[in-house]
């Protein structure tokens, strides 16, 4: 079961959770639209990286790009999409790979019940 968390309570959590990274896996026409989470200026180093491209098919080396990240799998990767659900796959899929991962239930934009990481008035650009 994969934790979740709202975009609201990351930047608490980041501040007693400092291992934490960001990964946003929209798309690159995603990021250039809706704009991205600068989550360095609340402490939390933040990774970009398309999971499943604009024409939704699936990235095919996402596992091998995300391994060249680096990221020690003692850290807290909070993934992120949209809304939601690629974040939430992207979520057990690391986990099968044995990272820790917490979703970001709301993602960037928000959803039917939630602000999103940009409407909470987090860091964006």
């Amino acid at each position: 079961m994969i934790k979740q968390i709202l975009s609201k309570d990351v930047r608490d959590y980041v501040k007693v959770n400092p291992k934490s990274v960001l990964l946003d896996v929209r798309t690159e026409e995603e990021w250039n639209i809706d704009g991205k989470p600068d989550g360095e200026k609340i402490l939390l180093k933040t990774h970009f990286l398309t999971i499943q491209f604009a024409d939704k098919t699936f990235n095919q080396n996402f596992i091998e790009d995300f391994k060249k990240l680096n990221i020690d799998k003692d850290h807290e990767i909070l993934t992120m999409c949209m809304g939601g659900v690629r974040s939430q796959s992207t979520a057990e899929l690391l986990t099968k790979e044995g990272y820790n991962c917490i979703n970001i239930s709301d993602g960037f934009l928000g959803n039917a019940e939630n602000l999103g990481w940009k409407k909470s008035g987090l860091p964006s650009k």
